[in-house]
């Protein structure tokens, strides 16, 4: 393997003055070195990855990262700012930027090599080694471990870590995961005595905690936070273990160590694996930007904790938003978290249950909803026959969709504790016709009893049956008085008026609404947004017998959906030389996202040109949702593109209006990408595999 770092991948005099002007910079180097083969679509990644979550930590730092497949092999650039970069560090800007870049499958040993070095950045001495090193090569010998700070070394060690890892060695720091004990070496010193997980002398025993990190690469924040939280722990005489969650895999903590632990901290921005490890511990949930920025508060936070009894009464496998982010994170931000949760969850069963219900009417005519149950009257060669089967099993399928939503939205805000009371909840919801609304309601009123629940303090003696009795119990009692007795009614009533409104829209104000459904699908291609617009359509559709209009929402709402990729795709045709390389190759890949309605196949483009792309992917949307209701088309069915246009009422204008907007699309792209002014690093792009000039301009955006 060559060297991950070398003088030429180091600049001390980083002129870059934004975030994306010094990815590109330290990018180029990697690009002149052979690492990276594609710089915009490295650069991509790296944005990609920044979107997510600021990389600027304290201390004047930034460590941009990505796993991308354009890179060769896991290579570190490094670049020193005088000024600062603003990398949304809460303390200001870094004057220290790690560019790490990991190929997509790289293997464990790279891996265990890039974490060594994010632990070393929380390493005093090895950051002001950096900031006064005035040499390019010593600076990379620095980072690559060959050579150690002036000021000496420290309990945590510069010099071993990164020649450690290259060479197969587990030190600590380097190491991608502690051992499954806890005198494996890798785990903190104070508490290594006690490993068969029960203390010897119980009163003199330090506090203990297990903690897991992870991040959505796996590379650096996932180590960062580990190192941050075993140094806090030692001042405060701590025995903590980590289990780093990150790329290179991870291996479990012991049973005995978890089973002997005090409290437990959770720092990660993906979901937890095998939470359920846990469960029954004084546990403090946060980002892994906590871990490395606060883990003294943390240690403070969940010793309290233990000392009051709060424990969780449960835990499974994590949702999609089990946790709610750092701290500070607003309720608005919970919320739509919360919320986009149950819908995640309900739509595979709208999906099917749609398209069944659609293939039934197409099998047996529209009248197929009269038809006997197939267990009474069914024959194999009559085609009738399987119309009914195909739509009784959708009309099944429907039946879930506002249980699901309820019980997950529930399950978002409260884990499993919370999918007893919301799937009752949803159930009532449908008893007495409250409908989607009701199926909302329901969800946030459980997880909130569930919640409130858990709040309370319970002696020891009854926290193994909180999870499966007691909770599911008293929760589901709460939430089925509030509904039936309480807010049923009036939601039900809310429900009822929304679905007259819908029947009665005729001439401008469905046109409209058509209009203003493509903008939200197209406003941000498959977020929040885009599926506030899809989950109105669906729930119209979500009956046996749904109305005209409700299929008239859904026809419009799915044939904007379809406009960005196929516009993406058209342009890069019609006009390929405004468009990188990759872009092109995208381009290639949009023409079948489009044609089966997933909308994030435009994602790459509006990553690359935001303010290009996203203005034109609007237009052309609002475009067609505006025709496709003046023409009248309707869909059964939520989902599947082209390939349900015999099921679409008026299939021919259908098509005409998604042409419609894809045109519009289409032409304001090409116009608006033909205004931008070309830079000469632009043409030079434009050859995939042309040399990278030595010095470009650093003032470049990723993204215009």
């Amino acid at each position: 393997m060559s060297e991950m770092i070398t003088a030429d991948l180091v600049d001390l005099d980083l002129s870059a003055q934004t975030k994306e002007a010094a990815a590109r910079a330290l990018a180029e180097r990697m690009v002149a070195k052979g690492r990276v083969t594609d710089l915009d679509g490295f650069l991509a990644d790296v944005a990609a990855r920044e979107a997510q979550m600021p990389t600027g930590l304290d201390g004047g730092i930034g460590i941009p990262h990505c796993r991308s497949e354009h890179v060769t092999e896991p290579t570190l650039a490094f670049g020193r700012s005088a000024a600062g970069i603003d990398f949304g560090a809460p303390d200001g800007p870094a004057d220290l930027i790690f560019l790490i870049a990991a190929p997509a499958g790289a293997d464990d040993a790279h891996l265990t090599i890039l974490s060594s070095l994010a632990r070393q950045l929380m390493n005093a001495e090895f950051t002001s080694a950096l900031r006064a090193v005035d040499d390019a090569a010593a600076a990379a010998a620095l980072i690559r471990g060959d050579e150690t700070p002036a000021a000496g070394t420290s309990e945590n060690s510069v010099a071993e870590p990164i020649a450690a890892a290259s060479a197969g060695t587990a030190t600590e720091g380097t190491a991608p995961v502690p051992g499954a004990t806890v005198d494996d070496g890798s785990a903190p010193a104070p508490g290594a005595a006690a490993t068969d997980g029960a203390p010897s002398d119980n009163d003199a025993r330090p506090f203990r905690v297990v903690a897991v990190t992870s991040c959505p690469t796996g590379i650096a924040h996932t180590y960062m936070a580990a190192e941050s939280l075993e140094n806090a722990g030692r001042e405060a005489g701590i025995d903590i273990v980590v289990e780093t969650q990150g790329s290179a895999g991870f291996t479990r903590l012991d049973p005995a160590v978890i089973a002997a632990a005090d409290g437990v901290i959770f720092a990660h921005d993906v979901p937890v694996r095998d939470k359920d490890r846990f469960a029954g511990k004084p546990t403090v949930d946060v980002g892994v930007k906590a871990g490395i920025n606060r883990p003294a508060a943390l240690l403070t936070e969940v010793r309290g904790k233990a000392e009051r009894g709060e424990v969780t009464s449960g835990s499974a496998a994590a949702t999609p938003v089990e946790r709610g982010g750092e701290s500070g994170e607003g309720y608005g931000t919970k919320l739509r978290k919360w919320l986009m949760s149950g819908v995640s969850y309900m739509v595979p069963f709208v999906a099917a249950g749609g398209l069944l219900i659609a293939l039934g009417f197409a099998i047996g005519g529209y009248k197929i909803n009269k038809a006997p149950s197939v267990m009474d009257h069914f024959l194999w060669t009559q085609a009738d026959s399987w119309g009914a089967l195909f739509f009784q099993i959708g009309v099944v399928s429907f039946g879930f969709l506002v249980p699901v939503l309820a019980g997950y939205i529930a399950y978002g805000m409260a884990d499993r504790p919370g999918l007893v009371p919301g799937f009752v909840g949803g159930a009532i919801s449908l008893t007495i016709n409250a409908g989607f609304l009701g199926g909302l309601a329901a969800g946030l009123i459980a997880g909130g009893v569930v919640i409130g629940i858990q709040k309370v303090k319970i002696p020891a003696a009854l926290r193994g049956v909180m999870p499966v009795v007691v909770i599911p119990l008293i929760s589901a009692a709460i939430v089925g008085f509030l509904m039936f007795v309480v807010i049923g009614k009036p939601i039900a009533s809310a429900q009822k008026g929304m679905t007259d409104w819908l029947n009665g829209l005729t001439g401008t104000n469905a046109v409209l609404l058509g209009a203003l459904l493509g903008l939200m699908m197209c406003f941000d291609l498959g977020g929040p947004v885009n599926k506030v617009a899809y989950t109105f359509a669906t729930a119209g559709i979500a009956v046996a017998g749904p109305s005209d209009s409700a299929m008239k929402i859904m026809a419009a709402v799915m044939a904007a959906g379809m406009v960005p990729p196929l516009a993406m795709a058209l342009a890069t045709t019609v006009r390929g030389k405004l468009f990188t390389q990759t872009e092109r190759e995208n381009g290639k890949a949009a023409w079948v996202l489009g044609a089966s309605f997933i909308t994030e196949g435009a994602i790459p483009f509006a990553a690359a040109d935001p303010l290009r792309v996203i203005p034109s992917a609007m237009a052309g949307g609002a475009v067609t949702g505006a025709l496709s209701m003046t023409f009248g088309a309707t869909l059964r069915a939520p989902h599947g593109g082209i390939f349900v246009v015999p099921l679409i009422g008026n299939p021919l204008l259908y098509l005409v209006a998604i042409a419609a907007g894809v045109c519009v699309s289409t032409a304001l792209v090409v116009a608006l990408k033909g205004m931008r002014k070309q830079s000469p690093d632009d043409v030079t792009k434009e050859a995939a595999q042309a040399p990278i000039p030595a010095k470009t301009d650093s003032k470049q955006p990723v993204a215009a």
